[in-house]
C-alpha cells in the first residue's frame, strides 16, 4: 500500500485500486477483500475516486468493441457451422440417390434393336 501511494510501484501501473493493491502485495485479489484492517486503511487514505485517463477511457471502449465484433463473429460461425452440416447432408444423400439410379439404370438392359437386313 505504502508503495502505491507514494506513486512508486514495483508491480502495477500505479493507479489506486483495489485490484493493483493486491498485485503490488502479491496476494490475490480475495485475499485482500478478506483484510478488513487493510481495506479500512485503504479506503481512509484513497478517499476520491479513482479516475481514468482518457487513454485508458479509449483502450476499455475498443475492448468492449473487440469483445462485441468477438461475440458476433462467433455467433457468426455458428449458424454457419450449421448450414455447412446441412449442406453435407443434402451432398450426401444426393450421392447415395445417384449412385443408386445408376445402378438401376445399369440393371435394365436394353433390348437391342431388330436391324433392318
Amino acid at each position: 500500500m505504502a508503495r502505491l501511494l507514494a506513486g512508486e510501484p514495483l508491480h502495477t501501473d500505479g493507479a489506486l485500486t483495489k485490484e493493483n493493491l493486491a498485485r503490488e502485495a502479491q496476494v490475490s485479489h480475495a485475499t485482500v477483500h478478506r483484510a478488513d484492517d487493510i481495506l479500512a486503511e485503504w479506503n481512509a487514505k484513497v478517499t476520491r475516486p479513482v479516475l481514468r485517463t482518457p487513454g485508458e477511457v479509449a483502450r476499455d471502449e475498443t475492448i468492449a468493441e473487440l469483445r462485441k465484433q468477438l461475440r458476433e463473429a462467433r455467433a457468426e460461425i455458428t449458424q454457419l457451422n450449421g448450414k455447412l452440416d446441412a449442406l453435407a447432408t443434402v451432398s450426401t444423400d444426393l450421392y447415395h440417390e445417384n449412385l443408386a439410379l445408376k445402378k438401376r439404370d445399369s440393371d435394365r438392359r436394353l433390348a437391342p434393336l431388330p436391324s433392318a437386313n
